[in-house]
């Protein structure tokens, strides 16, 4: 399996979030991952939530990582803050603590890990089967 993988580096400002965004479409399209794709905006909404997440919780630079491969794309997001992130709920109109449940809600997977002096946050997002594959199952053989 091959795997691609390009990285970014993020400063602790809150304009690097739209940065990391154009960046990350850029990618994408190199990677075979089309504009218009559900995939490429359910990624680029969880590297903003991420991307924001570092700069505006560590006020530390940061890199962000996207590995394409083996039939989905990671995301990861490394800052040198040792605090390990803090999942908050939010309530009613609060603007803030629900990054992380954003995050949970559409990565198929998500986690974090110690790097370095610091930690990585990622997140995997699987690659849905082609509409042709989905298409091609006979209605007799689904079963609900």
């Amino acid at each position: 399996m091959q795997v691609l993988q390009v990285q970014l580096e993020v400063g602790p400002d809150p304009a690097e979030v739209g940065r990391a965004r154009r960046w990350a479409r850029s990618r994408m399209a190199g990677s075979g991952i089309g504009e218009d794709e559900p995939l490429a905006e359910t990624l680029v909404l969880l590297i903003s939530e991420l991307v924001t997440n570092a700069v505006v919780h560590t006020g530390c630079p940061a890199v962000l990582r996207m590995l394409f491969g083996g039939g989905g794309v990671r995301v990861e997001v490394a800052d040198t803050s040792d605090r390990p992130p803090r999942p908050r709920h939010a309530e009613g109109e609060d603007t803030n603590g629900r990054g992380l449940e954003l995050v949970d809600g559409l990565a198929d997977r998500w986690g974090w890990q110690r790097e370095g002096a610091g930690k990585s946050i990622w997140c995997e997002v699987d690659r849905a089967p082609a509409a042709e594959s989905v298409a091609s199952v006979s209605p007799s053989r689904v079963r609900c």
